[in-house]
């Protein structure tokens, strides 16, 4: 049994788990400490800081990927895929089904590694701002960083489940015993400040070495703030907050889209927040999420494929390059950056094996850049939390909420340039749709921002999008019922093609609180309505 939020023991450290190619998180990383005697010098506290960073992604892909492609795999972009094993927890998520144990037990592992990096945090916030140091901008750097990470984890946590228990010092189990769930404008509230303290004190993204390249920036806090300040329809405080990132210039568009999610391009200049990772023969430092998702014919999982449907939406719109770049087909002669495939050795995602004919490209790794082992987390791609081209698509959102369409114009077709399609002229509502299918095109299958979108958009109907797109009558489920042409998606029904038919309103906007959260708080911490 894992740890939970009430279970977890005071540590300073991680032990050797997630690293990365910057030089900062090649430092060692604690093992469990005594905190009466830790804490003493600066070196102490860079090396906690840096285990906290290792909680992000942490060392494998059952405590955070599992659940980011949870999320992916519960919109309309992605199907479950793998028709060859039992689904297990991913069924109760993407389907919709109402099984609240079951369903509970597949995001237990996320809600309880963000809790572990959240104390983590905590106890960097509470003991480094009383340890000596030299240099008092590193300090207040150092609590920077934390405030972040802790911020972030929280939100993450905040948009899947609601309201939370809120830990914001180093408490003992005996001490959280009772906890409740504060309000959800309360946890955004934690999150708010946290970030605005941090955006205070940490440095420009041109400030850092290139030894400290993939550390949290300013521009890092403030885009994430941006983000928080969407999800509560705070548009004129968002607006201004992303517009402080666009003016900074630290950050511009790639000019070719092929490079966004390739690994060569770790970190480039389109990036504001990503996970760190390396390639180590000896340790987990990498990423498996790119597995996970492969194609069963390529040594893949095939957990989260895309679905025709959204295929059809890069189609409608005109959008060859980014189709190129994100979705990967059965019988593909001509992969982008992979010579190995061709005319007499075609791509191969079997109909029998896949619920869709169709992969990840922007995690597909060509066979020559793959580890050894590649079934491993040892894959040396950054993961890509937050990066410039969704910061102009906010502020176009946060521009447009407020009826500014010239500039909402001006930042949706920066996005729409690079991937040579026509300027929007549109205003209005219609300008609204405009950008929201630009999200959906430009950031497919990127951690959880289609879910984070569809649960948060306010529809002309009055209702969230999700409940317009999931549910009997939902535009998803009447489409791959009704109308979808697709050969592979309709025979092959070892994955239903109902998916979302009992997406219920009132329960599903939210997932479930673990029962074994709520059985060991005795009860103090509620589930979501509907469970």
């Amino acid at each position: 049994m894992k740890n939970s939020i009430l279970k977890l023991t005071i540590v300073a450290g991680l032990g050797m788990t997630m690293s990365s190619c910057s030089d900062f998180l090649n430092e060692p990383i604690l093992g469990q400490q005594d905190l009466t005697n830790y804490f003493a010098t600066e070196e102490e506290c860079e090396k906690h800081i840096t285990g906290c960073y290792s909680y992000l992604g942490c060392d494998d892909w059952w405590q955070i990927y599992k659940h980011y492609n949870s999320m992916n795999i519960c919109t309309d972009d992605q199907w479950m895929g793998n028709t060859t094993q039992d689904p297990g927890d991913y069924l109760h998520l993407a389907h919709y089904t109402g099984n609240t144990v079951s369903a509970g037990n597949a995001v237990q592992n996320f809600w309880q590694y963000r809790y572990k990096g959240i104390l983590q945090c905590n106890i960097a916030i509470e003991k480094i701002p009383n340890v000596q140091f030299n240099d008092e901008k590193l300090k207040n750097r150092l609590v920077g960083e934390a405030k972040f990470m802790r911020a972030f984890e929280y939100f993450e946590l905040a948009y899947n489940f609601g309201g939370l228990p809120l830990v914001t010092g180093m408490l003992m189990p005996a001490e959280v015993q009772g906890i409740e769930r504060a309000s959800l404008a309360d946890t955004y509230a934690q999150i708010e400040q946290d970030l605005k303290d941090a955006i205070e004190v940490l440095p420009l993204r041109s400030q850092y070495s290139d030894s400290d390249m993939g550390r949290i920036t300013k521009g890092a806090a403030q885009g994430m703030l941006g983000k928080v300040y969407l999800a509560q329809g705070k548009y004129a405080e968002a607006a201004t907050v992303l517009k402080a990132v666009i003016d900074s210039k630290e950050y511009r568009l790639l000019d070719d889209f092929s490079k966004v999610w390739n690994m060569d391009y770790n970190n480039s200049e389109e990036s504001l927040f990503e996970f760190q990772t390396m390639y180590s023969a000896s340790y987990n430092l990498g990423e498996r999420w790119s597995v996970i998702c492969g194609s069963r014919d390529d040594n893949g999982w095939s957990w989260g494929l895309p679905t025709s449907n959204l295929e059809k939406a890069f189609k409608d719109a005109g959008d060859d390059v980014r189709l190129r770049y994100t979705i990967l087909h059965d019988g593909q002669t001509d992969v982008p950056g992979d010579p190995t495939w061709n005319e007499d050795n075609p791509y191969v995602i079997s109909a029998s094996k896949h619920k869709s004919q169709r992969c990840n490209m922007k995690l597909f790794i060509p066979v020559e850049k793959r580890p050894s082992p590649y079934d491993a987390p040892k894959i040396p791609l950054n993961i890509r939390i937050l990066r410039y081209a969704d910061v102009l698509l906010m502020y176009a959102e946060a521009c447009n909420e407020q009826g500014n369409d010239a500039q909402a114009r001006e930042a949706l077709n920066q996005v729409r340039d690079r991937v040579n399609l026509d300027p929007v002229t549109s205003s209005g509502k219609t300008l609204r749709d405009a950008i929201r299918l630009e999200r959906r095109l430009e950031l497919a299958f990127e951690p959880g921002i289609r879910l984070f979108d569809l649960r948060r958009w306010k529809d002309d109907n009055g209702k969230l999008a999700i409940q317009n797109v999931m549910g009997p009558n939902g535009s998803f489920v009447k489409y791959n019922l009704e109308e979808s042409e697709d050969e592979c998606e309709r025979n092959n029904q070892n994955e239903n093609s109902n998916k979302g038919y009992t997406f219920k309103e009132g329960r599903d906007e939210l997932f479930p609180i673990p029962n074994s959260e709520i059985t060991m708080s005795n009860g103090s911490i509620k589930q979501n309505p509907g469970y």
